[in-house]
This record gives C-alpha cells, sequence and structure tokens, in this order.
C-alpha cells in the first residue's frame, strides 16, 4: 500500500477516534493529505478543537514510521483500512468502525459466517467444559469462532477451535507484536498456523491498556453473527461485549449456570432478559438453520 506509512501515523494518534478520523477522511480524502494540514488549520474543524489538533501534530507520531513498516513485513502484519475491499462486511456497518485493522493469517475468514464465544477469565471446570464442547462443536461443522484470546472461556474456545482442525479470529486490545496475556503468545502463533487470523485496530508496539478493551469488546461482536456467553459477572468485559451486541441488533445466547457462582450470575441474568438458554448445541444451530 502506497500510503501505508500515513495509516500507521493516523491509528497511533491518542483520541483522535473513529468518528473524528471519518469525518477528516471525509474532508481531506485519504491520510496523506491529512499530514500535510497545519495545526491553525486542523483546530477549527468540527469536533477537532485546539487540543486534539496539537496532539495530531505532535511530531512523535510521525517517527519511527518505517521501522514500524519493516517490522510488519518481517512479521507479515498486514493493514486493511475501510477503504480497502478485504475490510469485513460486518464491520462496516458499525458507525464507530476501525479505520484500519492489523492482520495476521487467514484474511479470507473476515467474511465468513461466525459466532463469538466470550465469558470469564477465572473460569470453573464446568465453564471449560462448555467453552470446550461448543468451540468443538462449531468447528466439526465448519463454523468460524471468534473470542479475544483473553486468559479463561476466550483462550478456551480457540483452543478448542483449532484442536478439531476450525479456524478462529483472535481479536486483541494490544500490537499484535505485543499479545497479551504473554502466555498466550504460543496459542496466538498456533492459531495463525492453524489458518486462524489475529485482528487488531492497534499499530505494532502498542502495549495492552485497560482503556483498549472495551474498544476490542465492539469489534468481537460485530464481526459475528452471534455471541454465545459462557459464565461472565454481571459487571465485567464480557456483559460489555453483549451490550455492543444487543446494540449491533446481534443474536445473544446464553449458558445457564450454578446460581451459588458469580460467574453465572451474568449470564442467569441474561436469560432472564431475554437471552436464548442453550443447553446443547442445537439451541445455537437453530437459529442459522443448520
Amino acid at each position: 500500500m502506497e500510503d501505508l506509512k500515513y495509516w500507521i501515523w493516523l491509528s497511533k494518534i491518542p483520541g483522535l477516534g473513529s468518528i473524528k478520523t471519518q469525518r477528516l477522511l471525509n474532508i481531506y480524502h485519504n491520510p496523506k493529505e491529512i499530514w500535510k494540514i497545519e495545526k491553525e488549520e486542523l483546530k477549527h474543524i468540527e469536533g477537532i478543537g485546539e487540543k486534539l489538533a496539537e496532539e495530531i501534530s505532535k511530531q512523535e507520531y510521525r517517527e519511527k514510521l518505517d521501522e514500524i513498516q519493516e517490522k510488519m513485513k518481517e512479521e507479515k502484519i498486514e493493514l486493511i483500512t475501510f477503504q480497502n475491499e478485504a475490510y469485513p462486511k460486518n464491520l462496516r456497518q458499525l458507525y464507530d468502525k476501525p479505520i484500519s485493522l492489523y492482520v495476521k493469517g487467514n484474511k479470507s475468514i473476515l467474511n465468513q459466517f461466525s459466532l463469538a464465544i466470550i465469558g470469564c477469565r477465572e473460569n470453573s471446570t464446568y465453564g471449560k467444559e462448555v467453552a470446550t464442547a461448543i468451540g468443538k462443536g462449531l468447528a466439526k461443522r465448519g463454523i468460524i469462532t471468534i473470542s479475544g484470546l483473553a486468559r479463561g472461556i476466550d483462550s478456551i474456545s480457540h483452543k478448542a477451535t483449532i484442536e478439531e482442525n476450525g479456524k478462529t479470529i483472535a481479536v486483541i486490545g494490544s500490537g499484535i507484536d505485543c499479545i497479551y496475556p504473554e502466555e498466550n503468545t504460543n496459542l496466538a502463533k498456533e492459531i495463525v498456523e492453524k489458518g486462524g487470523i489475529i485482528v487488531s485496530e492497534y499499530p505494532p508496539e502498542t502495549k495492552a491498556e485497560k482503556m483498549n478493551f472495551p474498544a476490542r469488546n465492539r469489534i468481537i461482536s460485530a464481526l459475528s453473527s452471534g455471541v454465545i456467553v459462557i459464565e461472565a459477572k454481571k459487571k465485567s468485559g464480557t456483559m460489555s461485549t453483549v451490550d455492543f451486541a444487543l446494540e449491533q441488533g446481534k443474536m445473544v445466547f446464553s449458558i445457564p449456570g450454578n446460581i451459588t457462582n458469580k460467574n453465572a450470575e451474568g449470564t442467569n441474568d441474561l436469560i432472564k432478559q431475554g437471552a436464548k438458554c442453550v443447553t446443547c448445541m442445537q439451541d445455537i444451530l437453530e437459529e442459522y438453520y443448520f
């Protein structure tokens, strides 16, 4: 991509965000033109203002771009912008869609039917058994799974998919070269080797930060055709993904759990609110005519 370094630059600017970036691209059409704009001009654009104009103009975000491009080449990390045909069709529906995605692996599965499997990091034995069964059950039927490569249910569902020779998508809240948690570095490598893909809207060298994960969660739900929730507290990152899924009009499935287990409070509550109760694979598949 001829203008790769300018897209990388845009993705490095904190506080800019999708909506404001889209506004700038609507005016100036490409990041190379935005790069040339003086701070005085920027601050008069609606929604930008003086503080953000100063941030956009900072030299520090314009440095090391060649190094990042070289690292991407070495590690086979590609950049897909929302102007690219390969950009996932499901993400195009988002008003705050990622302007660009850093990806490593099999891009073709981003546009295939997929279901997200999400849940808590501190899973029970029951949660592990269910996540494994669902991950393998979907893989057997050729369904792509999606999760966030976190500890617990996320990792279990990715592993189960791979064990059944299925393909899985891991959406992360850091740069692809900074896998978090670090213990999942080998799992990320295996996902790619087995025909899956790692996806991030953050450029290489971006460390995992708490604020990155809600943004990541909107991508997990948007890429999928439905979200399967296995063990979740009432207030958790898992439930934030559910909120995004409901906002996006996605089907939400919930696994009932032990009423004395805090990790079942969220899933049981979802069922009360109308999420589909899942007690067998057919409860999921029948919604999609499998």
